[in-house]
């Protein structure tokens, strides 16, 4: 018995000590806070659940042990309990409402805009999944980066989440999420970051062998701050059909900034075949026609992707 009371103890105190170190329950906004809320409401209610129903097995097991009656006692012979049937079936109902109530209001809480910011109008940014990399557009700010993104503390962002190719999921563990980014589908999700910090995003859907580097930096600042970078971000190369194409092949990739969006010539939310064409080379000709018109051979490109580098 002392040596089960350590063990429980010991996992007690490794699983407890692990929680402390998880990012998910530790939010850094609205929309994370309310999950972890939420996981954590689950989370008691059923050890709550699991506590009764061991008390209950402790106490059944102790009143109905075998006892010394002598080996012609015959216990009671007894059929039916319409009183244990209706507990059995209403307790899992009960539990059922419990837990999808809170979670249902916390679905739709999520559809909307966080209630203390809720009337500043959320930057837009369209979030792309490309094997393995992310491509975030700024159309109202006209920027484009890849593997990063900056946003203003205390502000709404409205992410509006698609895929190149293969199905993502879009993951920002200390602001919330995740959602999952489909080709020739569009959703919408909003975050908030309340403190000023770099967090880590990431696809959290397997997509093959790059999956596990196919990660991003989100850097929260103040408003002022956002507004420089986003100065700064506007005076970057431009951003061309061929750079973006060579995005769409299947690879890692660098941070980048350019100035203009990829919206100009794809929406990846309508059109689900882009990248796919880029990769089989039926763009080609329309690429060429570009660089005629751009002046930009292939080792400008080159160039241009390492000063690219952010």
């Amino acid at each position: 018995m002392k040596s089960m009371l350590a063990l429980g103890m010991f996992l007690a105190v490794m699983v407890l000590s692990g929680c402390s170190n998880l990012t998910v329950l530790d939010p850094k906004g609205p929309v994370a806070e309310q999950q972890a809320n939420l996981i954590l409401f689950s989370i008691g209610f059923m050890l709550f659940i699991v506590v009764v129903v061991f008390v209950l097995f402790t106490l059944i097991l102790v009143k109905y042990r075998e006892r010394k009656s002598g080996p012609e006692y015959e216990p009671p012979h007894i059929e039916g309990n319409v009183f244990l049937e209706i507990v059995w079936t209403v307790i899992p109902i009960i539990i059922l409402i419990v837990l999808a109530v809170p979670t249902v209001q916390t679905i739709f809480a999520l559809e909307k805009p966080p209630e203390a910011t809720s009337h500043k109008d959320p930057i837009v940014i369209h979030a792309t999944s490309v094997d393995w990399k992310w491509v975030f557009s700024y159309p109202e700010e006209n920027i484009e980066t890849v593997n990063y993104l900056h946003i203003p503390e205390d502000h709404p962002i409205l992410f509006k989440l698609s895929s190149a190719d293969s199905m993502g999921s879009f993951w920002i563990p200390s602001l919330g999420g995740q959602e999952y980014t489909m080709s020739g589908m569009m959703t919408e999700l909003y975050l908030q970051a309340d403190e000023i910090g770099e967090y880590r995003g990431r696809n959290s859907n397997f997509t093959g062998e790059g999956f596990t580097e196919q990660v991003f930096t989100v850097t929260a600042e103040s408003e002022e701050d956002y507004n420089e970078w986003v100065e700064e971000a506007q005076e970057a190369p431009e951003l061309t059909q061929e750079k973006y194409n060579e995005l769409m092949l299947k690879g890692h990739a660098e941070e980048m900034t350019f100035s203009e969006t990829h919206l100009q010539w794809v929406n990846h939310g309508m059109d689900a075949e882009y990248a796919t064409k880029v990769r089989n080379g039926e763009l080609n000709e329309e690429d060429d026609s570009h660089d005629s018109h751009s002046g930009m051979d292939h080792k400008d490109s080159e160039k241009d992707s390492e000063s690219d580098s952010h």
